[in-house]
C-alpha cells in the first residue's frame, strides 16, 4: 500500500499504430452532426481517446458525455449516402461530408455529417485505419489494451487522471471482480499496469504447462509434441508443427534456439488462432463447391427487409446488407402495390414500415458478392398486379443486368441443378412460373404446353389448367426470369419421386415440415434424404420457413431431412441464430455448407430416431474477462455457470450445466467435466451458453457460441481449457 494519490499511467498504443496527423486530428476533436432522421439532426463532438481504441462522443450544449465505443467494435465505415437517413438528406448535404459507421452485432448504425469533406475524410480515413489494427490484433495485444479500454476513465469519477482506492475498487467492479472493502492504499503508474497483469494471470493454463513440463519452466520439443498428441489430438505431423508453434510463439530468442516453448510463449499460442477450438482449415473455403445446388445446406433469412419485429418494426434495405455481409444467400422480399406505379417493400397486413422495391434490387447489386462469391437466391413474395409486376421484372433486369441469371448456365432442359462453383455472381430469382422450364427451352410455348407420352389424361389436363391460371394471375416477363426455382406446392414424398424436376422447389410451415418427416418414419420406418432430394425434382429445393408466432425461425438443424433452406430471421436474436451462425461460420462464411455423404446419396436410409454411437465427448471449460449483463448496475459482479448444449439428431439432444461461480466474471474456473454420447457428429451443433446465476428468477444471458461439429474439430470433440472460443454477448432473446 501507498498513501496520498497515485496517477493513473497513459495507456501504450496498440501494435502497429503511428500517431499520424490523421489520428492526432482526431484525438484533438470535431464537431459533427449525429442524425437519426430527416428532423433529428443534432451536433455532438467526438474525440478519439489516447489510447487510440476508444471514441467518445458529447452534447454540445451540456458538454456531458453521451457515449463512447471501442474501435473493436466497429465492423466498417461507409461513405456518402449510404444509409437510408444520409439518402433522406441527400439534398441538404453532400455525400462527402456524410459517413456511416457500422457496428459488430446489433447495435445500431452512426449516420455522422462532417463540418466539412475534409473532416469527413480525416475520420474515414482514420477509422479504417484503427479497425484494420483492431482486427489483426491477436489475443495477447487484446489482453494487453483491456485495462486501456475505457473503463479507467469511467472509474476515475472527478476526472482527475488519478485514482484513489475507492475508484480503483469501482473499476474492478466494471470489470466483473468483487474487491471488498478491507484494502486500502493506492496504485500508481506501473503499479496499476502490474495489477492488472497480475489478474489476467491464467493459473489453470499455468498448472496445464506444468503436467507436461519436467522442470516446471519450458516445454522441450519432445514435452510439446506429447500435449500436441495427448491433449490437441493432433496425429499428423505433429514434430513440424511443434517447431512452428515455437518459432512463432515463443518471445525468447534464447528458448527459440534451443526449440523450447516457455510459459509465456505457452500462453500466446494457447490464445492464438492454433490455439482455438475452429479446425483452421475448415476456416477458409475447404469444401467441394462443384457439387449440385441442393447438396447444400443454404443460409437463408425469412423477411429479411425487417430490421425489428414483424408486426411494427421498421423495413429497411439495411436487413439486406446485414444478412448478406453475414453470409446470407436466400433473401425474401414481399412485394405489393405502391403509389404512381411502383411496388413497395414490406409486410402485408402489418404495421411495418414500407421501401420501394427498387431501392432493394439497388442495395441487393451492390451488396450480393461481397462477403461471398458464390449465387444469392432472391424469394419472391408477389402480391403485385400485373402492371406492377411489369414493374418488378424490368427493374431486376436494369437494375442487376448480368449478374440476373435469365438462362439455364448450358441452354438445355436440366437434369440437375447446377452447381455453386457453376452459379458463381449470379442472382436466382425464386418464385411462380408459366408453364414448365423445359417448355421455353423446347421452343415457344402454344395456349397450353406439350405433355409427354408419359403422362397421362387427368395429369395433362391438370397441367393445362394451371399454365391458363398462372397466365391470369402472373406477367410473362417476371415469370421468364425465374429458372432453376419455381415455387410448387410440395404434394408428398410419393409424387415426388414420379415427377422429379430438378428447376423447382417447395416451401413450407416449420411444422409440416416436422410433421413429414415424423409420417416417413413412421410409415417407412426411416427417413431417406434421397426423398428430399427429390422433392418436385431430382435433386429440388426444400425451403422451410419460420414457426409463427415465435418470430425467430426455425432450428437449423436441417440434418433431419436434408432441407436446404431453413429461412431464418436475422434481425432477432436468439438460439436459433446462434445455431445458424455456428453452422455457416465455416468454409469462408460463403453461406453454403456441404451435406454430409449420407444425405446426399439418393439410395441411403437414414433414421435419425435409430442412429450408432460414436466416442464419447468431454469438455472442460474455463473463462477469462466475462462481460457483464446488460443493463447491470456498476456494482453488481456475475455468477456465471456455463450450459453446454448439443442440437442434432433426437438422440444426441442434451445440455449439461457447470456449478456457479460467484462474484466472478473476469476468471471464473470451473474446472468440471462434462461428458456427452454423439450418435451423428456430421449434424450436431454444440453451443456454450454463459448466464448470470440467479436464486430467484430467471438467469440473465451474458454470452454465447456455438459450433458445427463436423467442421470446427479434428476428430471428436475435445474442447478443454486449453482451447478457446470466443464469448458473443448480445441482448437477451426475447421469451417465445
Amino acid at each position: 500500500s501507498h498513501t496520498g494519490r497515485g496517477t493513473l499511467m497513459q495507456p501504450t498504443l496498440p501494435t502497429g499504430i503511428q500517431l499520424t496527423d490523421t489520428l492526432e486530428q482526431m484525438q484533438q476533436g470535431t464537431l459533427m452532426r449525429k442524425v437519426k432522421s430527416k428532423s433529428w439532426k443534432k451536433q455532438r463532438y467526438f474525440k478519439l481517446q489516447d489510447d487510440c481504441m476508444t471514441i467518445w462522443y458529447q452534447s454540445k450544449r451540456t458538454g456531458k458525455t453521451e457515449s463512447a465505443f471501442s474501435i473493436s467494435d466497429v465492423e466498417t465505415v461507409r461513405e456518402g449516402h449510404q444509409s437510408e437517413v444520409l439518402q433522406s438528406l441527400a439534398d441538404e448535404f453532400p455525400p462527402e461530408r456524410c459517413f456511416t459507421i457500422v457496428f459488430y452485432g446489433r447495435r445500431g448504425n452512426l449516420d455522422l455529417i462532417a463540418g466539412s469533406a475534409e473532416e469527413a475524410q480525416c475520420w474515414v480515413q482514420g477509422l479504417r485505419q484503427l479497425i484494420e489494427v483492431a482486427t489483426s490484433m491477436d489475443q495477447r495485444e487484446k489482453i494487453d489494451q483491456y485495462p486501456s479500454c475505457g473503463y479507467h476513465s469511467k472509474a476515475d469519477k472527478n476526472k482527475d487522471g488519478r485514482m484513489n482506492f475507492k475508484e480503483v475498487q469501482r473499476l474492478l467492479k466494471m470489470m466483473n471482480i468483487d474487491m471488498n472493502e478491507d484494502h486500502s492504499g493506492t496504485l500508481e503508474g506501473e503499479e496499476f499496469v502490474l495489477f492488472y497483469k497480475t489478474l489476467t494471470q491464467r493459473e489453470e493454463v499455468l498448472s496445464l504447462f506444468q503436467d507436461f513440463s519436467e522442470d516446471g519452466k519450458k516445454l522441450t520439443l519432445l514435452e510439446l509434441v506429447d500435449f500436441l498428441r495427448q491433449e490437441q489430438l493432433e496425429d499428423e505431423g505433429t514434430e513440424e508443427l511443434a517447431m512452428e508453434l515455437i518459432d512463432k510463439y515463443e518471445p525468447s530468442e534464447t528458448a527459440r534456439a534451443r526449440h523450447a516453448l516457455s510459459a509465456d510463449g505457452f500462453l500466446m499460442y494457447l490464445c492464438s488462432p492454433e490455439g482455438s477450438i475452429f479446425n483452421p482449415r475448415h476456416r477458409a473455403l475447404w469444401q467441394d463447391m462443384s457439387q449440385p445446388l441442393c447438396h447444400y445446406f443454404i443460409s437463408s433469412s425469412h423477411n429479411t427487409y425487417l430490421i425489428e419485429d414483424q408486426i411494427r418494426g421498421q423495413s429497411s434495405i439495411e436487413g439486406y446488407i446485414r444478412a448478406l455481409k453475414r453470409g446470407c444467400r436466400c433473401l425474401e422480399v414481399d412485394c405489393w402495390d405502391g403509389p404512381n406505379g411502383e411496388p413497395m417493400v414490406y409486410h402485408g397486413h402489418t404495421f411495418t414500415s414500407k421501401i420501394p422495391f427498387r431501392e432493394v434490387v439497388s442495395t441487393l447489386g451492390k451488396y450480393a458478392f461481397k462477403t461471398s462469391d458464390y449465387p444469392v437466391i432472391l424469394s419472391l413474395e408477389n402480391h403485385c398486379s400485373i402492371e406492377q409486376q411489369e414493374v418488378l421484372a424490368q427493374q431486376l433486369k436494369d437494375i442487376l443486368g448480368e449478374q440476373l441469371l435469365t438462362a439455364t448456365t448450358d441452354g438445355r432442359v436440366p437434369t440437375q441443378l447446377p452447381s455453386p462453383e457453376e452459379l458463381k455472381h449470379k442472382i436466382l430469382l425464386k418464385g411462380k412460373k408459366i408453364g414448365r422450364l423445359e417448355d421455353k427451352l423446347d421452343g415457344p410455348g402454344d395456349e397450353a404446353p406439350d405433355v409427354s407420352d408419359d403422362d397421362n389424361g387427368a395429369e395433362a389436363e391438370e397441367e393445362r389448367r394451371r399454365v391458363k391460371k398462372d397466365k391470369e394471375n402472373l406477367a410473362q416477363a417476371l415469370s421468364d426470369c425465374v429458372i432453376y426455382c419455381k415455387s410448387v406446392s410440395f404434394r408428398g414424398f410419393q409424387e415426388a419421386r414420379s415427377h422429379s424436376r430438378p428447376s423447382e422447389i417447395s416451401s413450407f410451415a416449420e411444422a409440416k415440415a416436422r410433421k413429414l418427416i415424423r409420417d416417413a418414419g413412421e410409415t417407412e420406418g426411416t427417413v431417406a434424404p434421397g426423398d428430399w432430394a427429390r422433392v418436385e425434382g431430382a435433386g429440388g429445393f426444400l425451403r422451410c420457413r419460420s414457426k409463427a408466432p415465435r418470430y425467430r425461425g426455425s432450428l437449423p438443424v436441417q440434418g433431419k431431412g436434408g432441407v436446404q433452406q431453413v429461412a431464418l430471421n436475422f434481425q432477432t436474436a436468439g438460439m436459433e441464430m446462434d445455431l445458424c451462425d455456428g453452422l455457416f461460420s465455416q468454409n469462408g462464411r460463403c453461406g453454403y455448407v456441404l451435406k454430409p455423404p449420407f444425405m446426399r446419396d439418393e439410395e441411403t436410409l437414414f433414421n435419425p430416431s435409430d442412429p450408432a454411437e460414436q466416442p464419447p465427448s468431454r469438455l472442460v471449460i474455463s473463462g477469462q474477462q466475462l462481460p457483464k449483463v446488460a443493463n447491470t448496475k456498476d456494482g453488481a459482479v456475475i455468477d456465471p455457470l456455463v450450459r453446454v448444449e448439443i442440437h442434432g439428431v433426437p438422440a444426441d439432444q442434451a445440455r449439461q450445466e457447470t456449478k456457479y461461480i460467484e462474484n466472478n466474471g473476469f476468471n471464473p474456473r470451473w474446472d468440471e467435466t462434462l461428458q456427452f454420447q454423439l450418435h451423428v457428429p456430421e449434424l450436431a451443433l454444440v453451443r456454450f451458453v454463459v448466464e448470470d446465476y440467479d436464486k430467484t428468477s430467471r438467469n440473465d444471458f451474458v454470452g454465447q457460441d456455438s459450433f458445427y461439429t463436423a467442421a470446427y474439430f479434428t476428430t471428436h470433440i475435445h474442447i478443454c481449457l486449453y482451447t478457446h472460443i470466443h464469448l458473443h454477448s448480445r441482448p437477451a432473446p426475447p421469451r417465445p
